[in-house]
């Protein structure tokens, strides 16, 4: 049995996160393979190491002295080695970071040293093995990530190494040329390295407790998940909820490993299992709710339209060669509504209504700006009758208006669109009805 723990940058900020972090991975013999990201904000007027990183080399490549700026980011290192009483030196480390620079390597080596240098310094604290994610983790020349060569030299790599310390977040080309993968790759590196070990759990470190029924900046102290699926994951994170990197599911979810969002800061707390499938019943009907404010409704009439073949094809198309992704289309008989971005369809809004009118030839064409879709997930939807009416129920009593309703053919989700202004007070009436009353 082993266990990969990745551990997020608020987790390993200092000496003492750093503390916290080593007494976790020794508790269980288990967890022997760690992911560590870079040290994150140790207060809410600190800086990211990544940042920090990022801005000394926008110095070095405007051909500036970045000097001062580097002794800072060393000085973060170095006050995590000596709160840790470690008899480690990264003289030589930056040394030669300072020299990549000078030669200008690029942005995404300046980025991944924050969790490679995390990673020496955890693996000399932890007495694990270091293994530098440039020889393992494998991108093509275009920075596309390779998962099936990673795969086979992470497997080869780790066979007879009993525990390790592997930084998140980077990778490289047979090259060398080190490539990042976004913001929060960590996630993904830590869900690459459960599937080439055949981990029995993926376990995520962070600094919530799990993940929650709604967004905590909207809900006072909302209830945590204890058991979500895959498929709730996805909905949930494609609407805006955000615990774990979307890419980090799907190497864990093909090999049918669990992954077990935990807190740093409160390691006794069981946390969210997230897994393929379940029989454990929630306490609610519903699993989560999350959305995303910023909406346009393209609204079309016509006519009959529901007997004119290809008459969808020819709207959508006018949407497809203006390189806009569309989010939800209800339909009618004689109307059919398109939700798109608002930020990416105003640039383009004449081109796609002339490209409608030329091709569909619809009676009107309408504009709804300054929309919302808030989306409730559940696996209980699917057994539980009346779940559509008790939303309706909570938002007319809300005074919500709805502006679209859409159910997907899973029963996992309900779409619901409402005015931006709306957004805050539908998803307390709605997290009210399902979480708080239970009615």
């Amino acid at each position: 049995m082993s266990k990969v723990v990745k551990f997020g940058g608020s987790s390993l900020a200092s000496a003492t996160q750093f503390a916290k972090v080593g007494k976790i991975i020794t508790s269980d013999p288990d967890r022997k393979y760690v992911v560590p990201s870079a040290p994150g904000k140790r207060n809410s007027a600190d800086t990211k190491v990544t940042d920090m990183l990022y801005a000394c080399y926008a110095l070095a490549e405007a051909d500036k002295n970045f000097d001062k700026e580097l002794k800072k980011i060393k000085e973060r290192y170095d006050s995590i080695i000596n709160g840790l009483n470690l008899k480690l030196s990264l003289d030589d480390e930056f040394k030669t970071i300072k020299e990549n620079f000078t030669k200008k390597i690029g942005s995404q080596y300046a980025a991944s040293r924050g969790e490679y240098l995390n990673g020496i310094i955890m693996a000399n604290y932890l007495k694990y093995e270091f293994i530098d994610s440039a020889e393992v983790i494998m991108f093509d020349d275009n920075g596309e990530f390779l998962p099936d060569i990673t795969n086979e030299k992470l497997r080869a790599r780790l066979k007879n190494v009993k525990a390790a310390v592997i930084p998140g977040f980077y990778g490289a080309t047979k090259d060398g040329v080190v490539k990042t993968f976004s913001r929060g790759g960590s996630d993904i590196t830590g869900s690459i390295v459960a599937r080439a070990v055949h981990a029995s759990c993926y376990e995520n470190w962070t600094d919530v407790s799990g993940f929650l029924v709604a967004d905590p900046r909207i809900i006072d102290n909302p209830e945590t998940i204890k058991i979500i699926t895959y498929r709730e994951l996805r909905e949930l994170s494609y609407m805006g909820a955000s615990v774990l990197h979307e890419d980090a599911v799907f190497p864990v979810r093909q090999a049918g490993i669990p992954i077990n969002i935990r807190n740093t800061n409160a390691p006794d707390d069981e946390g969210t299992m997230i897994v393929e499938s379940t029989c454990h019943h929630s306490a609610y009907t519903i699993t989560g709710i999350a959305g995303k404010k910023g909406f346009v409704a393209v609204n079309i009439d016509k006519d009959m339209m529901n007997s004119e073949v290809g008459f969808g094809r020819k709207v959508l198309s006018a949407f497809e060669e203006n390189g806009i992704n569309f989010e939800h289309v209800p339909s009618g008989i004689d109307t059919m509504t398109v939700f798109v971005h608002e930020p990416e369809f105003e640039k383009k809004e004449q081109a796609v209504i002339s490209e409608i009118k030329r091709t569909a030839h619809p009676d009107s064409i309408e504009l709804e700006t300054d929309l919302a879709l808030i989306a409730v997930v559940g696996r209980g939807m699917k057994s539980t009758r009346g779940t559509a009416g008790r939303i309706f129920a909570a938002l007319a009593h809300a005074n919500v208006n709805v502006k679209m309703i859409d159910q997907g053919s899973s029963e996992l989700n309900i779409i619901i669109g409402v005015s931006n202004s709306d957004f805050d007070t539908a998803i307390r009436a709605i997290y009210d009805i399902f979480v708080k009353t239970q009615l």
